[in-house]
């Protein structure tokens, strides 16, 4: 039913019937320097007007998938900390009629940093990356080298090492990039296609520490780059890039599973457009699936 009736002051009235969302997070998360339940807190007591609310951690969301009209995936930490249920989550959303915020069909951080290779590859402005020590060759010369995990986040694995180290060391599941000496690391945030906002860090060693960028024109088609390569159909994504001491930018990573965003930083304004453009996108995500 889309409808409800209801009788006011004698007169009968009806009234839209709202939508339904599973707003998926893990509110104990602990991650340095973010508060991860105070955003998803705060985002779905706003959320709350326009849509019913049902919370719970992404390995819990099976029985409830198919009793809402979305489901939408958020600060949920590192997805390999329970990788057998994202696996399994992800299967069923792509083979069901289940639909989910983000879409997941994005093709960079959420299957893996397997993405970055293919673009080195493709010649896009990233951070050369490679995944055999063969392919050396492929990046700059440098006295040392990141060591990443595919399916890391939040640092997990990251280490840095030697030339020497690197041709002593299992790769197996790992990817390697150059020791970027950069300037300052820059994020675009975009909802489906729309650019909303960017925030950095003045200072590189507080990753977290962050204040308001204004973006140049083109600091902007540098994020659209990539936003327009993931061509996700809806959702929330964050273009991390770095400015490195010649002035260009690098891609760090592109987020598009469940970006953290920063938005206890923004003017009561700009936040406050942020949520209306959220709202207003679940809501057009929603409806064009009826």
């Amino acid at each position: 039913m889309l409808y409800l009736a209801e009788l006011f002051n004698g007169v009968m009235v009806t009234m839209k019937e709202k939508r339904s969302i599973l707003y998926l997070t893990d509110l104990y998360f602990e991650a340095k320097g973010r508060k991860y339940y105070e955003e998803d807190l705060f985002l779905t007591s706003r959320l709350r007007s326009d849509f019913e609310i049902l919370i719970c951690h992404p390995c819990d969301s099976c029985k409830f998938e198919n009793a809402v009209d979305l489901v939408i995936f958020r600060n949920a930490g590192p997805v390999m900390n329970y990788k057998t249920y994202f696996d399994a989550f992800k299967s069923r959303i792509n083979s069901t009629n289940i639909l989910s915020y983000n879409s997941m069909q994005g093709r960079a951080d959420m299957n893996g940093k397997d993405y970055l290779i293919e673009m080195t590859r493709e010649g896009y402005p990233v951070i050369p990356t490679i995944e055999k020590p063969e392919d050396l060759y492929r990046l700059p010369h440098t006295d040392q080298y990141m060591v990443k995990l595919k399916n890391g986040a939040d640092s997990i694995g990251m280490h840095v090492v030697s030339a020497a180290q690197l041709l002593n060391i299992d790769l197996d599941g790992s990817i390697v990039q150059p020791f970027v000496d950069f300037v300052y690391e820059v994020s675009f945030y975009f909802i489906d296609e729309d650019f909303q906002y960017a925030l950095y860090a003045p200072d590189k060693s507080k990753r977290w520490d962050l204040a308001l960028y204004e973006p140049t024109s083109q600091d902007l088609g540098f994020a659209r780059k990539f936003i327009d390569w993931n061509a996700l159909s809806h959702g929330i994504q964050r273009v991390d890039a770095c400015r490195t001491q010649d002035g260009n930018l690098l891609l760090v990573e592109l987020e598009d599973l469940n970006p953290y965003l920063s938005i206890d930083l923004l003017s009561n304004e700009l936040r406050e457009k942020f949520v209306v453009n959220f709202r207003d996108s679940l809501s057009k995500t929603i409806e064009a699936r009826k």
